[in-house]
């Protein structure tokens, strides 16, 4: 097996995009790639999507990206993994370059999700539950999350203003992010006195439905100084791809407050770099809930159950923190265009990783850990990157 670099990156803004169409937000995204690595054609393109059939009517989506962008004629697939179908995608851009099947392959995550009314959106996104025995029933994706916060604040009598550091965090990141969809920093105040969509979440802890694109080029390592010789920004080595699954009903696992397979997928990833926690410079978890972040860092390792809220309410998760996390505003701030926030988590990951972060910058950052959820747990993955 070879091992796997990435040598270019590009994104487009995230946000509300009614005058971009889905292939056009993909063009902006995957040119600027090309252009990042210097490279005009490629051996495979792989499309993280979750709703472009039941949102625009267009399945056969990687296919129509790959024409729109001038590469007709190469192998194109969309993966789907609910909301992990831009990390899944990855993973299979990386098997296809680390088999030696494919030398250059451009991964991209693409979502279009505001040119519906709210209920055919929250109708989407509950297909990422389980049909017959939740969605069912009624019960949306925000309410899911919400039942798993409300034991949580049970369980271990933990205050709701005990996650608004996430939040305040991501947000504060996302003012300096360019492409980001909410550039403002909030306050705790904000975060106390922000509407309630599902008890007991809020507005401020929960990511917002929007547009985005985010692209990838990936050669084999032996190969990337050919495309970053005389380049601003040297290649990214890929150390790990893990996934992991668990059941998509919350109520089938063993703890509906353990994310099984965030440990599962985080373990295997530090096993295939080498690295143990201590080594890990950032985290670019998947906070599209405050408790998602919260259980996260237990479940990989970095809080002991029932005290994951704490990172974020002794503020130790900044740039400059003990953990940074969400170093470009997250889910929350950026904002989660579903099928491509796995991707626009890695291209982050990369700024970060070669110092192009600005204002964000994790000080020395040398490796940086990636994971993102699909479901509310039922599919995870875990990249490690380092330089």
């Amino acid at each position: 097996m070879r091992s796997v670099s990435i040598v270019g990156i590009g994104q487009s803004p995230v946000g509300e995009l009614w005058n971009r169409s889905a292939r056009q937000i993909a063009y902006d995204a995957i040119s600027a790639a090309m252009a990042d690595a210097g490279v005009d054609n490629a051996d495979a393109l792989y499309v993280g999507n979750m709703l472009s059939g039941s949102l625009i009517d267009q399945e056969h989506l990687a296919t129509l990206v790959a024409d729109a962008c001038g590469l007709r004629g190469i192998d194109a697939a969309k993966i789907e993994a609910a909301c992990a179908s831009g990390a899944a995608a990855l993973r299979v851009g990386i098997m296809a370059v680390a088999s030696g099947f494919h030398d250059v392959v451009i991964v991209a995550g693409l979502e279009k999700m505001t040119d519906t009314v709210g209920k055919d959106t929250t109708a989407g996104l509950a297909t990422a539950a389980d049909a017959e025995t939740e969605a069912l029933h009624g019960v949306s994706f925000v309410g899911l999350n919400a039942l798993i916060m409300q034991r949580y604040m049970y369980e271990y009598k933990v205050p709701l203003d005990a996650f608004a550091g996430f939040s305040i965090n991501a947000h504060r990141n996302g003012a300096n992010n360019p492409n980001a969809m909410f550039q403002s920093p909030i306050t705790l105040d904000t975060y106390v006195r922000a509407p309630v969509i599902a008890t007991p979440i809020n507005m401020m802890d929960s990511s917002p439905v929007c547009d985005g694109a985010a692209a990838l080029v990936l050669v084999p390592t032996e190969h990337a100084h050919r495309y970053t010789t005389g380049h601003h920004r040297g290649a990214v080595q890929i150390l790990a791809s893990a996934a992991a699954t668990d059941s998509i009903a919350v109520h089938d696992r063993r703890d509906p407050l353990f994310l099984q397979a965030a440990e599962t997928s985080s373990r295997k990833a530090m096993a295939q770099a080498g690295v143990g926690h201590e080594a890990i410079d950032f985290f670019e978890l998947h906070d599209a809930f405050t408790i998602m972040a919260a259980l996260s860092l237990e479940a990989c390792g970095f809080a002991r159950r029932g005290e994951g809220w704490r990172h974020a309410y002794e503020d130790a998760i900044g740039p400059t923190g003990q953990l940074p996390l969400s170093t470009m505003g997250g889910l929350k701030s950026r904002g989660h265009p579903v099928g491509a926030t796995g991707v626009y988590q890695i291209v982050e990951s990369v700024l970060q990783l070669t110092g192009g972060a600005g204002a964000n910058q994790v000080p020395g950052a040398r490796i940086g850990m990636a994971q993102n959820i699909g479901g509310s747990g039922a599919t995870i993955l875990t990249h490690i990157l380092g330089v």
